[in-house]
């Protein structure tokens, strides 16, 4: 048996958005801030781009979700299970989300994870506006049944790459209305170079996913510094794997050229990204649904070594932001990363190129386009 509990947005029961006529939208989502990671990032960005709707966000308590609501930018109700493990904390979400759109009344319900596919689903039966449904990757492969269900429900589906949208057709499902929208990225203010006393190569990633490449990367820079010898790789990002990821490093001969950094402020992190040559995070198999880290590397003016499969084939253009290799291999790994330190002017030309196309991927832009998809009349007969 569970309880939940909807905790109201920080200063107010009432939306934090200006009442009016824009049409309103509740984001449902198990994934936002303050926890770290991809869809957190692509949520909250979404939600604080998009000024044409009013805005309620329901979703999870967090460990220090209140000090994070506190700002006020976003109405955001918070669920929290009591007793119970991850599905208790699934069914009290979709379970709060519904019983928020009872009074919110919806126009438009976003679904950002299929977990809350169901509510979405429920609350375009009993209100009868629209629903979009955000599709990201991994978890069309966990859930495919579920995958299927909500992309065949939704008005709008959003695939932020490519391979999401393969997934996607893979279940068996044929959305109405299918859109591939990538996630956006904050443009920064400086993105200036600072200065390093080493040959920095830096990769940021939560510490939990063996499929983003870390152990590649660590057998290659021990090649790397053959050519390199006081090359340096940073590593922000915690996780259970990160004893294991120390002591391959330090057994691949590593000790003093490997940081491991664990969690930092995202102040840290641009200084680091800032700070470093290279970035490289060579994920393979299946498990990159795009890799917004690409583009803040990216928008830094930063050149990438990714690995050519999945996500990354949309967010690094291969010999224009990157460069994409096998991400199994580890000396093609090493040959890139080595060639990226070496040939500056190469360098710097696809930290140059890459920074040009990151602003085709600026919020404003990536957030005008799912507005359109929101907005847009509910095709029928399909």
């Amino acid at each position: 048996m569970t309880s939940a509990r909807l905790h109201a947005p920080a200063g107010a029961c009432a939306p934090v958005r200006s009442a009016g006529t824009k049409p309103r939208l509740l984001i449902l989502t198990p994934d936002f801030p303050p926890d770290h990671g991809g869809v957190q990032v692509l949520v909250h960005g979404l939600a604080l781009a998009m000024t044409g709707f009013e805005i309620e966000v329901v979703t999870l308590e967090r460990p220090g979700a209140r000090r994070f609501d506190s700002g006020g930018e976003l109405a955001t109700w918070r669920v929290g299970a009591r007793v119970g493990g991850r599905p208790a904390r699934m069914l009290s979400l979709n379970a709060a989300g519904l019983r928020r759109a009872l009074r919110f009344r919806p126009d438009v319900t976003l679904s950002a994870h299929v977990i809350t596919s169901p509510a979405a689903t429920a609350v375009r039966r009993l209100l009868g506006g629209r629903t979009a449904q955000y599709f990201h990757a991994n978890e069309i492969l966990g859930k495919p049944r579920l995958s299927a269900f909500a992309a065949a429900r939704a008005d709008v589906v959003i695939a932020v790459s490519a391979y999401t949208a393969s997934l996607i057709a893979a279940t068996g499902a044929s959305p109405m209305n299918l859109r591939l929208i990538p996630p956006g990225v904050d443009l920064p203010c400086d993105p200036g170079a600072l200065p390093t006393e080493r040959p920095t190569v830096l990769t940021t990633a939560q510490l939990k996913h063996s499929y983003k490449g870390h152990d590649v990367l660590i057998r290659a820079l021990a090649g790397v510094r053959a050519r390199v010898p006081d090359v340096e790789w940073v590593v922000i990002g915690e996780g259970p794997l990160r004893a294991s990821l120390e002591q391959l490093a330090s057994s691949c001969g590593l000790a003093g050229a490997a940081r491991f950094l664990g969690e930092v402020t995202d102040e840290e992190r641009d200084c680091w990204l800032r700070r470093a040559d290279v970035f490289a995070m060579p994920s393979r198999l299946a498990g990159e649904g795009f890799g917004i880290v690409y583009l803040e590397a990216s928008a830094y003016g930063k050149p990438i070594v990714a690995g050519n499969v999945a996500g990354a084939l949309d967010a690094v253009a291969d010999g224009v932001s990157g460069l994409l290799v096998d991400p199994t291999d580890p000396a093609a790994v090493g040959e890139a990363v080595t060639r990226l330190l070496l040939d500056r002017e190469l360098a710097g030309r696809l930290g140059r190129d890459g920074a040009a196309r990151a602003r085709d991927f600026a919020w404003p832009v990536i957030a005008g386009r799912v507005e359109a998809a929101l907005l847009e009349p509910t095709r029928t007969g399909s």
